[in-house]
């Protein structure tokens, strides 16, 4: 798949530059994916049309990369799941059994990566 026909996800996207949720949007971009950042309160990022919540997202999604922590990811769990990514990425720090339950009884593969070491080693 084209990096233009593959539509990332990335929730817990941050508008601060020194972010890794922030960086990866940036790469992303630069490598010419389809991006959707998701902040509840931002209204773009690097330039792109941020959306609230999941929910949100009206199109099919291949990568959800995740920027949240676990301390917040209870109340999104079930939106997550509902979208039916393709893949789920598990960034450093987002580690959540809670999750990682609900997606493996939902069939939804997932992994633990970085989103950025991925990009830059070119196995995104």
């Amino acid at each position: 798949m084209k990096p233009q026909d593959h539509h990332v996800v990335v929730l817990g996207a941050s508008p601060k530059p020194a972010r890794y949720s922030n960086q990866a949007v940036r790469l992303l971009k630069e490598k010419g994916y389809r991006v959707t950042p998701v902040h509840p309160t931002v209204e773009r990022i690097e330039g792109l049309e941020a959306v609230p919540e999941l929910g949100a997202i009206r199109t099919s999604v291949d990568t959800l990369t995740v920027y949240v922590g676990p301390g917040r990811m209870a109340p999104l769990v079930e939106s997550l799941v509902a979208l039916k990514p393709s893949r789920v990425v598990l960034n450093p720090g987002t580690e959540s059994p809670e999750l990682e339950d609900r997606l493996d009884s939902a069939q939804i593969p997932w992994l633990h990566a970085c989103t950025l070491v991925m990009l830059s080693v070119g196995n995104f």
